[in-house]
């Protein structure tokens, strides 16, 4: 061994050394390295958060799946089963859009967000005095504070007094956040 390898061998031992010690490469918080173990608390990450982001970006799919992970992390809830629900409809799959809707609505009878978005559904399908009834109860159930439930109930009136009525398609979809709700607008079909 040539005296140019044996110091490059010594000063990468001692690098080694130095990241083994407390302080080191391993444990520090600047450190590029992904952590390790698994993440709890603050630092995991919530897959339904992630659906939403993923749902207003229009990876619909994505989001289905990361609403699927967070069903199988945290279990089957309401704000779960709404969003699974929603990104189905986003996909064009209405018949599971509405069966995991109806679920939703079943788990907790007085969470607007999935009634608005079951009325959404039943638009879509053409269903506009079932969809009516959804609107109303949605907006009941909000005590008439969301603008997009009212919009939903005014246009789905209007369809039901007029099926000839020809509003632009813009229902809109709604989702529970942390106290607000927030709009994902249905794409206009050419």
């Amino acid at each position: 061994m040539t005296l140019k390898n044996l110091i490059w061998a010594g000063s990468a031992l001692v690098a080694l050394a130095a990241c083994d010690t407390a302080g080191g490469l391993g444990s520090s918080g600047d450190s590029p390295f992904a952590p390790t173990g698994s993440p709890e608390g603050e630092q995991s990450v919530d897959g339904l958060i992630v659906g939403h982001r993923l749902m207003e970006a229009g990876e619909y799919e994505l989001a289905l799946k990361s609403y699927l992970l967070a069903a199988s992390q945290q279990g089957v809830s309401v704000d779960v089963l709404s969003a699974i629900g929603s990104a189905n409809l986003q996909l064009g799959r209405l018949g599971q859009a509405e069966q995991i809707l109806r679920r939703a609505t079943e788990v907790d009878e007085t969470f607007p967000p999935a009634w608005n978005n079951l009325g959404v559904v039943l638009m879509e399908k053409g269903e506009y005095g079932e969809a009516s009834r959804v609107f109303r109860l949605a907006f009941a159930l909000d005590s008439g504070r969301s603008a997009e439930i009212r919009e939903n109930l005014r246009l789905a009136l209007a369809k039901l007094d007029d099926p000839a009525y020809s509003a632009p398609n813009d229902f809109r979809l709604v989702r529970r956040g942390p106290g607000y709700y927030r709009i994902l607008a249905t794409p206009e079909t050419p």
